[in-house]
């Protein structure tokens, strides 16, 4: 639909859905405009806020204003550049124990769980020193009702209470991974200071002794769901789609692993090799190009009067940045349909400022980009090293559907091999 409002009306698209005034914004120059030059005169839409304040509390990913401000200011130190970095030696190790028990051949393996699982593990150890353990399958199955639950209820006018019937299984999945956060607090709390390891959730209850009004314990449980939920369901939808765009372009994935094993050879990676892994890096831009995780941006409420282009738009609409759709604009993208890493590689990429958004844009970037970024080179290269995945016999490409996060339509499987020497 959107795609059609943009091939009739243009880039910036005026749309009466009562009760509200919508506003498409696809050409980049205007979304960075939006995004970043108005940025103080917007708030996330009201409704989908109270569908995600239901998991996430108020954390920093639901506040707005001050306490959207001074949460992020926070957090920021534990997300930068070079803490990502640091965490190379952690994600490694996680990586590596658990692809010990992937297989050397399998003709339909379940890479998506298995992806999905390792994020989890990875996250954990971010923000708790621990990894999921047994829990992960339980835990993702949570995860995944919990986002079809929110995908649903964002566009009812309101939500029923938890103890409905049909909504049992909301209800128990919420229980699952609220008792996951619980427990790992309560644990940390039962131990004395000096023996607290150097975490998020050991930061987070600093701030508490600090300041226990303005970071109770409630809000130090909300910033670790969020952490929790954000920080590996994003990597998890990513690599899950480059392994379908490694097993559909072979000669892509070639490419990528001869980089690995000239950078790497039967090193561990670490923090210095990430910069001469370009190529592989490039074939996670391209797969977010193609199936960029937040596919919508949370659309933006104006606060005031805002100014846009030659427009001057007031107080109340409600503004759509439709990320995939621009990510698939011949303009900026010639080829839009086709993998080509080639594209990010910076001596000839002429992609404008604003038409690339994996991660949006403005102050509210994603807070944790750089660990995703770091996180799923690491993975990428040490499965290129191990194996070579393809698609099975007579399989059907994967969809891509909406559930939070964009995901193929069915648990991806693919064929694992020895790769060619």
């Amino acid at each position: 639909m959107l795609a059609q409002w943009q091939r009739e009306h243009g880039d910036v698209v005026h749309a009466r859905i009562r009760p509200e005034h919508f506003v498409m914004v696809s050409d980049p120059e205007r979304v960075r405009e939006l995004l970043v030059a108005n940025h103080d005169g917007l708030i996330r839409w009201e409704r989908g806020m109270r569908v995600f304040s239901r998991i996430h509390g108020h954390s920093v990913l639901i506040a707005e204003g001050e306490a959207w401000h001074g949460k992020r200011h926070t957090l920021q130190a534990n997300f930068s550049r070079s803490e990502a970095l640091a965490f190379v030696p952690a994600i490694t190790a996680a990586a590596e124990r658990a692809m010990a028990r992937w297989p050397a051949r399998s003709e339909a393996w379940p890479i998506e769980d298995e992806l999905t699982s390792l994020a989890m593990t990875v996250i954990l150890h971010m923000v708790f020193s621990e990894g999921i353990g047994e829990e992960a399958l339980s835990v993702a199955r949570a995860v995944r009702v919990l986002g079809e639950a929110a995908n649903k209820d964002m566009f009812l006018p309101a939500s029923g209470p938890d103890w409905l019937p049909w909504k049992r299984a909301r209800r128990q999945s919420l229980a699952l991974l609220n008792g996951l956060i619980g427990r790992h607090v309560a644990a940390r709390l039962a131990l004395p200071r000096d023996a607290w390891p150097d975490d998020l959730l050991s930061r987070l209850l600093d701030q508490h002794r600090l300041d226990a009004a303005a970071w109770p314990l409630r809000a130090v449980r909300d910033e670790c769901m969020t952490a929790f939920l954000a920080g590996h369901d994003t990597v998890a939808a990513t690599l899950t789609w480059w392994t379908w765009c490694m097993a559909a372009n072979p000669d892509a994935q070639a490419a990528a692993r001869e980089e690995v094993n000239r950078v790497l050879g039967e090193a561990a990676p670490t923090a210095g090799h990430l910069a001469s892994l370009a190529c592989v890096r490039r074939t996670l831009q391209e797969t977010m190009r193609l199936y960029p995780a937040a596919p919508v941006l949370f659309s933006r409420r104006s606060t005031r009067p805002v100014a846009l282009g030659p427009w001057l738009l007031p107080e109340g609409v409600m503004f759509t940045v439709p990320v995939q759709l621009i990510h698939h604009d011949p303009r900026w993208f010639p080829e839009p349909g086709v993998f080509r890493p080639e594209r990010f590689d910076p001596a000839v990429t002429t992609i404008p400022h604003g038409a690339y958004l994996p991660f949006g844009a403005g102050p509210r970037v994603c807070l944790g980009q750089h660990l995703a970024l770091t996180e799923m080179t690491v993975v990428a290269a040490l499965l290129l090293r191990r194996w070579a995945v393809s698609a099975p016999e007579g399989m059907v490409p994967p969809r891509a559907v909406m559930n939070v996060t964009l995901k193929p339509d069915r648990p991806l499987r693919l064929r694992l091999s020895v790769p060619p020497a």
